[in-house]
């Protein structure tokens, strides 16, 4: 397992596992912007329990690599019209700011967790996206690990949980009853796992075409 602390020094490391920006909110939950796609700066110091001051400082030192990752600054006419399509439909939850406002996609905020030393929330950030990125790359992550689950459990009902009840029903007495019952409870069972297999088939091929 790759210590988290690599993601601090390695610019390749961290671009390789940026796409993974539901880390954030499984982590801790991001609040967003109304437009459902950016934080501001203080956003970002409240999400990772750090000072203004801190992100800021972070930011020039790293402006370069942030902004490749989405991070921008309005200002003029670009953060007139934001004001105005966003932040003033929401006045008193959102502060208006005067000549420039940075704004920070779920990308970039990623890029943060991985470059700011001084937070634990970034640090478990850091440590939870590479659990999920070794988890990935040896095949234990996402649907595969769902299906071979899935497969795993539907073969042991079929071919040992069903079999043994039917063994026991054939040489029961007074308990039959239940143990029919729970034969065909678990029949159900089996039946709902394979309908939910097949649905899932049926759903991947509609998202390749």
């Amino acid at each position: 397992m790759i210590d988290e602390t690599v993601l601090l020094e390695s610019k390749t490391l961290r671009t390789s596992v940026l796409d993974r920006t539901e880390v954030l909110d499984r982590v801790k939950t991001l609040s967003l912007l109304p437009d459902g796609l950016h934080v501001t700066t203080a956003m970002v110091a409240t999400y990772f329990g750090v000072t203004v001051e801190a992100v800021r400082q972070l930011k020039a030192r790293h402006r370069k690599e942030l902004t490749a990752n989405g991070m921008v600054t309005l200002q003029g006419s670009d953060l007139a019209e934001f004001k105005r399509d966003i932040l003033s439909r929401y006045p008193g939850s959102y502060p208006q700011p005067r000549s420039s406002l940075t704004l920070f996609p779920r990308r970039a905020v990623l890029n943060i967790a991985m470059l700011l030393r001084d937070s634990e929330v970034a640090r478990r950030v850091r440590a939870y996206l590479l659990d999920v990125e070794q988890a990935s790359r040896t095949g234990l992550d996402g649907p595969a690990l769902d299906d071979r689950i899935d497969q795993r459990i539907t073969h042991i009902l079929g071919k040992t949980v069903v079999p043994m009840f039917n063994a026991l029903i054939e040489t029961s007495g007074e308990h039959q009853r239940e143990l029919v019952a729970m034969r065909d409870g678990v029949g159900r069972i089996e039946q709902r796992l394979r309908t939910h297999h097949a649905r899932l088939r049926r759903l991947e091929g509609r998202n390749r075409g």
